[in-house]
């Protein structure tokens, strides 16, 4: 299974807590206003804004919460003024990682992020070394038990899909970003459960890690994503499975 997979598995699972809860909260209300300001507050000319919202609806945020975090951005309300910024990272066993963060204060946020890497294992890479080896991907992940293979796939590809594997217990289905939300449609007009639907940066090739590289990369990634600051992380490992779930128990 690749690592992106993984790492989505993983966080479906600690996203039960009231804790997790907070940080997702916090999380999309910055997301929400990076992205009206950057395209505007009308999702539906502002697919990164639709994204998030849809994604806040899904966390259960009330939609005064939404409403508020869109006017923040646009400049209706006043706010803390948000921006992007993006880390190249090697992790154990030279995994690498890219981190998407969103701050009010870069010089805050980058010396954090070396604090976090240099205790657990991880070092900033030079600029462009790591970037390279990603491409943005929509992945939409489904339950094996809800649809047949064949059925799902004839879906998919007619709606624009590239690929499709079998991970695990769910299907991974793979495509480019200007189809992603016709893929995504596809499945919910056939009422099929999606457990997860994200454009992310998906590696090239992955690196295999395992032993205790492997669980301080896990660590690792666990204490990037719950900073405060970090939106997504994104890595190019793969962990055997049985590892993965000594490691990650549930």
């Amino acid at each position: 299974m690749s690592g992106h997979s993984k790492w989505s598995t993983i966080k479906r699972k600690k996203a039960v807590t009231d804790a997790r809860r907070g940080k997702i909260f916090t999380q999309v209300i910055k997301e929400i206003t990076v992205a009206a300001k950057l395209g505007g507050g009308d999702p539906a000319s502002n697919a990164r804004l639709r994204f998030a919202i849809e994604k806040a609806k899904a966390s259960n945020m009330p939609a005064d919460n939404i409403k508020r975090a869109v006017q923040k951005g646009t400049g209706e309300l006043p706010g803390v003024n948000y921006e992007d910024a993006v880390y190249e990272v090697y992790g154990p066993g030279g995994v690498a990682l890219i981190i998407e963060t969103v701050t009010d204060n870069k010089n805050r946020t980058i010396s954090d992020i070396r604090h976090i890497l240099e205790r657990n294992h991880g070092k900033i890479a030079m600029s462009g070394s790591v970037a390279f080896q990603f491409h943005k991907k929509g992945i939409i992940l489904v339950p094996k038990t809800v649809v047949p293979e064949d059925d799902l796939l004839s879906i998919i590809l007619d709606a624009g899909a590239d690929d499709m594997k079998i991970e695990g217990d769910e299907y991974s289905i793979i495509c480019a970003p200007e189809n992603f939300e016709k893929v995504r449609h596809a499945l919910i007009d056939k009422s099929i459960k999606i457990e997860s639907a994200e454009i992310l940066l998906v590696a090239d090739n992955t690196v295999k890690v395992e032993g205790k590289d492997a669980e301080n990369l896990l660590k690792l990634m666990e204490l990037l994503e719950d900073y405060e600051d970090v939106q997504k992380v994104h890595a190019n490992f793969d962990i055997d499975d049985k590892e993965l779930a000594r490691l990650s128990p549930v």
